[in-house]
């Protein structure tokens, strides 16, 4: 979750690590710092808080050199503060390192490195490393040789980078479970978590794989296994531009990705509907197709907002393909001996492809013999690479904490993929026509329900101050309560819940009152006449309702408090757009509390950490 910067080159690296830290900010705000090599000493800047306050502290310390790494950090141990950000010393202070992961054994290890005389400063694991290379340094190895060593004697997950003052010409890095790439430019090479950290600078990069390690100079680099086999990478172009990864104008990057989602939705559908034959294609599942078409289950695995687009999912190949589908939460799935094997196909759902739980539980179900298949809209990620075959969503760059156009474009992914396979078992010519050409309008419905902005903000206003929220759903929907909800909590700070609607009165219309906020996706589909009911049990108990209704539907305006109108389509395309509504409430009432929608209080963009 932390973001990692590194430059050697024969130009100054402080520009480079700096911008490419505030880049990087999204995976971790709660520290930053910086350290270079410069006349043969270490020179180290860190401070408590956001990259910004590290560029003024730099500017004032005048800390510059043509080598440097950078760090900023989302706590995991050790409180955020100056002595537990990164970069990390040796006790001789000629050796510095960042990390992104967690050393699972550092106990252990800092038992015997104290031991032996190392004396520790902070409460972070990371340290650990520091002093474990020192010693096979001090024991006459060089600093590649020492990382190496070092790091078979560690449990857990890193992405490192390491310089030292005795061999200032070059960057140890490793990878075991967090990203880490290479950026190879002309004369300077970097080091980076994420490629938007690089990209202004270069555009060729080298995607470092678990369990190697790679030692970087100006002009070349050499990556080995911590087995110590040289290892020949290939070199990838990205595509991707700087306009995309920022904010275009907007306040924010979430209110952009918001209002991106039209053209998110038509890049995530370019190219794969096939209208004559009422069909998709989707090149990534071309050689697992006939593997597809005869497993007896599925399984979706997910983190977060991802987890609640494989609800949506379960929906859509029940209903659609009639296979039996599990979704299970990565976090839990490998430590219960999950079943799985041969005859499942798992779906692994990953905006960043990085999520550390989720790229786990890939591992085991690849060990086990299922067959596992990739939903990510990074190219290139970690979950991309291990997966047999895939889908990429193609929002494009999202940058905000709170996911908004990547999740509505994994829907639009799961109901492609619905649509292929149901095409080779049971939909007729005629059904798959008539859901592609509705398909082929989703992206201008999106934009409709844009238009309503200012009546969200309206709403938004009458509800800056609730302390406690309810969304309800059925059927489709009810994947799209949980996720209003969770976009509510995770940025506005305000208690939310998400249920099935009819669970409500089962507990949680306790809680009714003429302060409590009731939210209801309440298009008209098989369940209105039941929402309908439920709204009705609401009100009469004072509660305040919203609702999110079809454009053809004058009656709710009756029943609810606020309305919020959008285009009517088919049930499985519905949750796209009835998410959208509640992105801008929680956007909304966010901003009028004065928070910061981009970096949410203790969350981070892509959890690599378990």
């Amino acid at each position: 979750m932390c973001g990692i910067v590194g430059y050697i080159g024969n130009n100054s690296c402080v520009p480079v690590i700096i911008e490419g830290l505030k880049r990087l900010e999204y995976r971790g705000y709660d520290s930053a710092g910086l350290g270079v090599i410069r006349n043969g000493d270490i020179e180290v800047t860190k401070i408590k808080g956001k990259v910004v306050q590290l560029q003024k502290a730099v500017e004032e310390s005048g800390i510059d050199s043509t080598i440097g790494i950078g760090h900023t950090r989302w706590a995991t141990h050790g409180e955020p503060n100056e002595v537990n950000a990164h970069p990390h010393s040796n006790d001789d202070g000629d050796l510095i390192l960042i990390h992104n992961g967690i050393i699972e054994n550092y106990s252990t290890l800092k038992a015997g490195l104290k031991h032996h005389g190392h004396k520790f400063k902070s409460a972070t694991d990371t340290e650990v490393l520091a002093h474990l290379f020192d010693t096979y340094i001090k024991s006459g190895y060089t600093l590649f040789e020492a990382v190496r060593r070092g790091l078979n004697e560690v449990e857990g997950t890193y992405g490192i980078a390491v310089i030292y003052t005795k061999e200032p010409d070059r960057i140890v890095a490793a990878k075991k479970g967090s990203p880490l790439l290479l950026g190879i430019g002309e004369g300077e090479n970097f080091v980076a978590s994420d490629v938007s950290a690089i990209l202004q600078h270069t555009k060729k990069v080298v995607y470092l794989e678990d369990g190697e390690i790679v030692e970087v100079f100006k002009d070349h680099y050499l990556t080995k296994t911590i087995e110590d086999i040289e290892v020949d990478k290939e070199v990838h172009q990205i595509e991707m531009t700087l306009d995309e990864i920022d904010k275009g104008g907007y306040p924010t990057f979430m209110l952009k990705e918001i209002m991106e989602q039209p053209e998110s939705l038509k890049n995530s559908l370019r190219g794969r509907l096939v209208l004559e034959n009422g069909d998709v294609k989707l090149g990534g599942l071309e050689n697992v197709l006939d593997h597809l078409l005869y497993v007896k289950r599925i399984i979706i695995i997910a983190c977060g907002t991802s987890w609640h687009s494989a609800l949506v999912g379960k929906y859509m190949f029940e209903t659609y393909l009639r296979v039996t589908t599990d979704v299970e939460y990565a976090s839990e799935f490998r430590y219960r001996n999950p079943i799985v094997g041969p005859g499942d196909a798992v779906f692994f759902i990953s905006q960043s492809g990085e999520t550390a739980d989720t790229l786990a539980a890939l591992k085991e179900a690849k060990r086990r013999g299922a067959l596992c298949l990739g939903i990510c809209n990074v190219v290139g990620s970690s979950i991309a690479r291990e997966s047999k075959s895939g889908v990429y969503v193609h929002a494009g760059p999202e940058i905000g904490v709170a996911s908004t156009k990547a999740f509505t474009s994994q829907l639009v992914v799961l109901a492609l993929i619905t649509i292929l396979l149901a095409r080779r078992k049971n939909l007729t010519l005629e059904e798959g026509k008539s859901l592609v050409e509705e398909f082929k309008k989703i992206p201008e419905y999106a934009k409709e329900i844009l238009k309503q902005n200012d009546l969200i903000e309206q709403i938004a206003e009458k509800f800056k101050n609730a302390t406690n929220f309810l969304y309800l759903g059925r059927g489709y929907n009810f994947p799209v309560a949980l996720e209003g909800a969770l976009k509510l909590k995770e940025i506005s700070y305000i208690h939310a819940e998400g249920y099935p609607a009819a669970e409500m009165k089962h507990g949680p219309i306790a809680l009714v009152d003429e302060n409590m906020p009731v939210v209801f996706i309440a298009p008209k589909d098989a369940t209105y006449d039941k929402i309908v009911s439920n709204i009705e049990e609401i009100k009469a108990r004072k509660g305040v309702v919203i609702a999110i209704a079809t454009n053809d539907d004058e009656n709710i305006d009756h029943l609810a408090d606020y309305s919020i109108k959008i285009p009517t389509t088919r049930s499985i395309l519905m949750p796209i757009l009835t998410v959208i509504p509640l992105q801008l409430l929680a956007y909304h009432i966010a901003m009028k509390k004065g928070l910061n929608v981009d970096q949410p209080r203790n969350l981070a963009k892509s959890v690599t950490v378990e």
